[in-house]
């Protein structure tokens, strides 16, 4: 009986050293495996439609895994089949398996920061930032704001008038937000300015709808940043309104032409088959044309009242303008801004 016991003793021992030695390996070669970049880090992205294949697609396209068929078994034991969470993911050099596992199980992605300003000058710029930015791509932006029922649903808005609906803003969301909640951050911004109040009081100052008060501040922040500034200019342009004048605003043929940052407009710029030309159309051009910030909307709604109906940049190109009752009094204001344009060599 002491010479079984003795032999059981030994087996037993036997099995749990070559369990040991099978730990060691097992935590060598899938817990312990390191990644070998040739850079600090890499990023993968792993889309909402991604499955564990799909994972060790994109690390093996990324030059990571080495041995997939080991990251793949390691997976299955960490049970990162049911957790994948899609985003943008820093896979660092030296970075373990299990820890590249752990950053997707556990979703520690990458925000990736938005921020819309007035360096985005239309929907199609606006379209094609978020489609660079993040996994939602082009086709699904362009058919939810051009669908009218969901902007009219949304932000009372049509496809013309869209792009009024974006406050410059700085957002951090995941690579994978869906379209739905990025419309949802839009929303709430643009819904915690645009309060029942605020437009009852819209109406009441400028007879505007919230759309064309959005329009109307685009064309005053492009002319001047100053608030006063601002406010004397929109008095200005809606005192043209109720006149029936054209508005004849120069920052409306810089955006007709796309000639951004240009310090000049000429007569040539005003024969572009385009609503936006306000020297040949009345009224107010069909939507913004430029991301417009909160004072400048405040300039609009609080304008000034005065009988002013012309204005000319000051040729100090300081954000201040010198204001006309009559064109006779505008013209040599303008000649004198020509001239010293013409003589600084502004074009």
């Amino acid at each position: 009986m002491a010479k079984k016991a003795k032999t059981g003793t030994i087996v037993i021992l036997i099995l749990l050293i070559l369990g040991a030695l099978g730990g060691f390996w097992v935590y060598q070669n899938f817990f312990k495996s390191k990644v070998k970049l040739n850079k600090d880090h890499e990023f993968i992205y792993i889309q909402s439609a991604f499955d564990l294949n799909d994972i060790v697609y994109e690390l093996k396209d990324k030059n990571i895994l080495k041995e997939p068929d080991k990251f793949e078994w390691l997976a299955k034991q960490m049970d990162l089949e049911k957790n994948i969470h899609p985003g943008k993911y820093r896979v660092t050099n030296g970075m373990t398996t299990r820890q590249i596992i752990n950053l997707i199980k556990y979703n520690k992605q990458e925000k990736i920061k938005l921020s819309f300003n007035s360096q985005i000058h239309d929907m199609e710029e606006f379209i094609d930032y978020v489609n660079d930015k993040l996994e939602i791509n082009e086709d699904e932006l362009e058919a939810y704001f051009e669908d009218e029922k969901k902007l009219n649903s949304d932000f009372g808005l049509t496809p013309e008038s869209a792009f009024g609906c974006i406050f410059p803003e700085t957002y951090e969301v995941s690579w994978a937000i869906p379209l739905p909640e990025l419309i949802s951050l839009l929303k709430r911004k643009y819904d915690s300015y645009w309060t029942e109040e605020k437009i009852k009081k819209a109406r009441k100052n400028t007879g505007l709808s919230v759309n064309e008060v959005v329009t109307l501040a685009s064309i005053v922040q492009n002319e001047s940043h100053i608030p006063e500034e601002q406010q004397k200019i929109a008095g200005v342009y809606l005192n043209r309104l109720k006149k029936d004048m054209p508005l004849q605003a120069d920052p409306t043929l810089v955006f007709a032409n796309k000639i951004w940052g240009t310090q000049r407009v000429y007569d040539k710029d005003k024969d572009i088959d385009s609503p936006y030309i306000t020297y040949r159309f009345k009224g107010l051009p069909p939507g913004p044309i430029i991301l417009t910030v909160t004072h400048s909307l405040n300039s609009v709604i609080d304008h000034a009242k005065h009988k002013y109906l012309f204005f000319c940049a000051k040729p100090e190109l300081n954000g201040y303008s010198n204001f006309s009752e009559t064109y006779e009094q505008h013209e040599k204001y303008a000649r004198i801004y020509q001239q010293t344009m013409n003589k600084k060599g502004v074009k």
